[in-house]
C-alpha cells in the first residue's frame, strides 16, 4: 500500500514527514509491523534529499514509534503506546452534528461475541450451509465471461435470479408475480428501506407491530415518519387499533416477530379491508416462512390482495446465511419503476456474481434440497426447545404456540420485566445467550416479561445443557 505524505506548501520538510508518519501510526493507518518505505524511495517520491527523510525516521525511532533492522528496513514498532487525549472542558463537541433521530437508534451488539450456547434469534446454523457447492458456483461465475462478471447491471438485479425467485415463491408460497416485479436487495432491511424511500414522506404515519422487530422502526423514523406501535393478540396485529391516517403498516403475518403465532385468515382479510378503506400500503415481511413444522401453510397476504396494496419482502439470511446479505421485494406494478430508480440511487445493485451463483443454486434444485435437509434438523430442535420449556419451566413460563421459524417465545407467569432481564444477564454470564421479550417493545409502557429463545444456531446436542444452565439462573 502506497504511503501518502504531502509536502505542498510546507517549509519544515523533515518535521512534516515526521508529523504525518507519526499521525498515521497513532491513528492505526500504519499498524504494528507495517514497513515504512525505504528512505531513498520516499525521498525520490517526495522530491527531497534522502537526509531529510532519514532525519524524520531517526526522530520516529528515537521516540519509540519505529524500529530499524539492518538489511530489512524500518518498521512500526509492535507495541506503540498511544497517548490518551482528554477533551478540553470548554471545547465544542463539533461543528457538524447528526439529526436527532440517530440518537434513538440502538445498534445491536447481540452478535458481537460468539456464544457458548447460542439461543439468540435470527441465526441459522452456519455448519448446515452447503459451503462446497456454493464455492463451486462462485468459482464458476468468476471464471465466466458473462456480464455478471464484468459490467454494471440493472438496478432490479440479476435477471436469472429474479426469475428463479419468482418461480420459487410461486411454488413454495403461492405468490403470484413475475421477474419484472422482483427487485434484489442487500437483505430484508434494505428492501424495507427501498419501500420507505418510494412511499414515505416526512411526517407520514407508519404503524408497526408491538412487540416487533426493532430495525424497521429505526429505518422509518430515519425517513421522518411518525411511528405508532399497534398491539398484537393471538390472531395478529389488532386492526381496530391501527391509526386512521397511517400511510403504511409493517407486519410479519406468517410468524409474528417475536411472539411467533401466525395472523389468522380472518385478521388478514380485516387488514386488507382496512388498507383499502384508508388507501394505505402493507409491507408483508415473510421471514422464516420456509421452516414450517406442522399444520397447513399460511397463505401470504400478497396472494389475498386484489388491489395491489401489499408489498412482499423476503430474505435468504435465515434460509442460507446472514452474511450473504441477499433479499428481495415484490412490489405491485404501479411501484416498479420507482423501486428501480430508488435502488439505483441507493447502491445501484447488489453484487452480481453472488446473485448469479444464487440463481444457479435455486434453479439447479440445490436450494430446495437444502431447505428439506435443514428443515428436518430445525424441526427436531424446535421440539427439543418447546419440550424443555414445558418440562423445566412449567411454573414460570407459558410457551406461545408456534409452528414455524427458528425461535419460540415464552411469557413469564409471575416474574417482572426487570426480573427476566436479570435472568438473561445471569444466563449470559453462564455462557447462554438469549433475549428478553421486553427488548422488542415499541414503547416502554408496553414491555412484557418473557423470553425469546432461538434454536437455529445451537447444535442439537447442546440444547439440553443450555437449558440446564438456564434453569440454574432462574433459581
Amino acid at each position: 500500500m502506497e504511503l501518502h505524505v504531502s509536502l505542498v506548501g510546507r517549509k519544515n520538510l523533515s518535521g512534516e514527514i515526521y508529523r504525518q508518519l507519526r499521525s498515521a501510526i497513532l491513528g492505526e493507518r500504519l499498524r504494528p509491523g507495517d514497513a515504512l518505505p525505504p528512505s531513498r524511495e520516499l525521498a525520490k517520491r517526495l522530491g527531497v534529499s534522502r537526509t531529510t527523510v532519514t532525519v524524520a525516521y531517526d526522530r520516529l525511532a528515537g521516540e519509540g514509534f519505529v524500529v530499524s533492522r539492518v538489511g530489512a528496513g524500518t518498521f512500526v514498532r509492535e507495541r506503540v503506546r498511544r497517548p490518551v487525549r482528554l477533551p478540553k472542558r470548554d471545547a465544542p463537541a463539533g461543528v457538524l452534528q447528526p439529526r436527532a433521530v440517530w440518537d434513538s437508534v440502538v445498534v445491536s451488539r447481540a452478535f458481537v461475541r460468539e456464544a457458548q450456547f447460542d439461543l439468540r434469534t435470527g441465526l441459522p446454523d452456519p455448519w448446515l450451509f452447503p459451503h462446497d457447492a456454493w464455492r463451486r458456483l462462485i468459482a464458476r461465475e468468476l471464471r465466466s465471461k458473462s456480464p455478471a462478471g464484468g459490467v454494471y447491471g440493472h438496478p432490479a438485479g440479476h435477471l436469472g435470479l429474479r426469475e428463479a425467485i419468482a418461480r420459487h415463491i410461486a411454488i413454495s408460497r403461492g405468490v403470484e408475480t413475475t421477474a419484472d416485479d422482483v427487485t434484489i436487495t442487500s437483505g430484508a432491511q434494505q428492501a424495507i428501506d427501498l419501500i420507505a424511500r418510494v412511499l414515505i414522506s416526512p411526517g407520514d404515519r407508519v404503524a408497526v407491530e408491538d412487540p416487533g422487530y426493532p430495525p424497521p422502526r429505526y429505518l422509518f423514523a430515519s425517513h421522518g415518519a411518525r411511528l405508532t406501535g399497534v398491539p398484537v393478540d393471538a390472531e395478529g396485529i389488532a386492526v381496530d387499533a391501527l391509526p386512521r391516517r397511517a400511510r403504511l403498516v409493517y407486519v410479519t403475518p406468517s410468524h409474528q416477530y417475536p411472539l411467533g403465532m401466525p395472523m389468522s385468515l380472518a385478521r388478514r382479510a380485516e387488514l386488507l379491508a382496512w388498507a383499502e378503506r384508508t388507501n394505505a400500503a402493507i409491507i408483508e415481511d415473510d421471514y422464516d416462512s420456509e421452516f414450517r413444522f406442522h399444520g397447513r401453510p399460511i397463505e401470504p397476504l400478497q396472494t389475498l390482495d386484489t388491489s395491489g396494496r401489499v408489498i412482499y419482502v423476503g430474505s435468504f439470511s435465515k434460509s442460507l446465511l446472514p452474511t450473504l446479505r441477499l433479499g428481495f421485494v415484490v412490489a405491485p406494478p404501479s411501484l416498479r419503476d420507482a423501486m428501480h430508480r430508488a435502488k439505483y440511487v441507493m447502491d445501484w445493485h447488489a453484487p452480481l456474481v453472488v446473485q448469479a451463483a444464487l440463481a444457479r443454486f435455486i434453479d439447479g434444485g440445490d436450494f430446495a434440497r437444502h431447505l428439506r435437509k435443514v428443515g428436518g434438523i430445525y424441526r427436531a430442535r424446535h421440539e427439543l426447545v418447546t419440550s424443555a420449556l414445558a418440562r423445566d419451566f412449567a411454573e414460570q413460563l407459558d410457551v406461545v404456540p408456534s409452528a414455524a421459524g427458528l425461535h419460540v417465545t415464552a411469557l413469564a407467569r409471575t416474574a417482572s420485566v426487570r426480573a427476566v432481564q436479570e435472568i438473561v444477564r445471569r444466563a449470559s454470564a453462564a455462557g447462554v445467550e438469549l433475549q428478553a421479550l421486553s427488548g422488542f417493545a415499541v414503547e416502554a409502557s408496553s414491555q412484557r416479561a418473557g423470553l425469546v429463545v432461538g434454536y437455529g444456531a445451537i447444535p442439537t446436542m447442546r440444547i439440553e445443557e443450555a437449558f440446564r444452565r438456564l434453569r440454574s439462573c432462574w433459581e
